[in-house]
């Protein structure tokens, strides 16, 4: 099969675009023929192999796993022993451990979720992480609850982009944080409010906030608690701290100085689950939320719709597609 490796750390120009083995699926797992993938930031972190922290757990000088990609869409090929609740067939879709900028690959059983039927594969791929990671800032940390006010900075990306939808799902009343250009998409989402950061910086107007949900992190914390209620709860996912530690810093900063005041700073670590790519599904499905994409390419582009998601910061997700396979010496390779 054909996928996307890395073998050693750095720029767009370590990925290769070559045939590898293809993956089998343990017990607990099943092979996935890929329909869609999308881009994360995580995706180009990795490739870079920062913050170095992060390298104890993927592979000090060289990634452990040289399969690239993470959120997934597809048919699936093959279940391993232990798998009940799929079968061969089934439309899927999932954030998986790696390699999914590829034409096969696994994902353990617990990770997946039978993909909406409303969408195409392409759009079921851009949800994985970013709505996932949205859907948890929401719902676990931040609580939100109908009439409270929030406000999300980030709002035009990939996990801003379903934050703007899931907060107006559980009734607030949202502000988004973008550029100019982004403005009337991100009142599109549901936005009632939207700011133009190159214009107003969110952290010195009037307005407080119940929850600020920071996808950005190019405000101080104490810049987002002047914007805070006096109880309100502040989201953080992201934060600049160097290439060691990365976004840890910020956010180890974070709940050092929430023991210390009434406001509530509460970093964001989102866990991939199938259970709530369920949540999500029946969202979609009922038309409450939708993948927002901005564009696709094809597998062997890869690196191109990696460097558009770092160059022009798109409008919600960018999607890989995969050509079906169809001859048997491909489904050999």
């Amino acid at each position: 099969m054909k996928a996307i490796t890395q073998h050693r750390y750095g720029g767009l120009d370590t990925l290769e675009y070559e045939a590898v083995a293809r993956p089998v699926p343990a017990k607990d797992e099943v092979l996935i023929r890929v329909q869609g993938a999308s881009i994360n930031a995580a995706d180009w972190l990795l490739i870079q192999g920062e913050p170095f922290v992060a390298r104890l757990a993927f592979g000090l000088r060289r990634p452990k796993v040289t399969t690239r990609g993470r959120d997934v869409a597809g048919v699936i090929e093959a279940v391993g022993d232990n798998v009940r609740r799929f079968s061969v067939g089934d439309e899927v879709y999932a954030e998986v451990e790696a390699g999914s900028f590829a034409e096969y690959t696994v994902a353990h059983a617990k990770r997946l979720a039978h993909k909406p039927s409303r969408i195409s594969f392409g759009e079921a791929a851009a949800v994985p992480i970013a709505a996932t990671t949205a859907l948890q800032g929401v719902r676990d940390v931040a609580k939100i609850k109908p009439g409270d006010t929030v406000l999300i900075n980030g709002a035009s990306g990939g996990v801003g982009s379903f934050a703007v939808q899931l907060a107006k799902a559980y009734g607030a009343e949202v502000t988004g944080v973008c550029s100019t250009a982004n403005l009337e998409f991100v009142r599109s989402l549901g936005a009632d409010h939207a700011i133009d950061y190159t214009r107003e910086n969110f952290a010195t107007g009037e307005c407080r906030y119940d929850v600020i949900f920071d996808l950005v992190g190019n405000r101080s914390l104490a810049e987002c608690r002047r914007a805070l209620t006096r109880r309100g709860t502040l989201v953080l996912a992201s934060g600049n701290g160097g290439r060691v530690l990365g976004p840890i810093r910020r956010m180890l900063a974070a709940m050092l100085l929430g023991m210390l005041v009434t406001q509530h700073l509460r970093p964001l670590t989102a866990v991939a689950s199938g259970a709530d790519l369920e949540v999500l599904r029946e969202l979609i499905e009922a038309g409450t939320i939708t993948p927002p994409v901005d564009r696709s390419y094809p597998l062997a582009q890869t690196p191109e719709a990696i460097r558009s998601f770092v160059e022009e910061h798109p409008r919600g997700k960018i999607t890989i597609t995969v050509p079906s396979l169809n001859t048997t010496k491909e489904q050999h390779q």
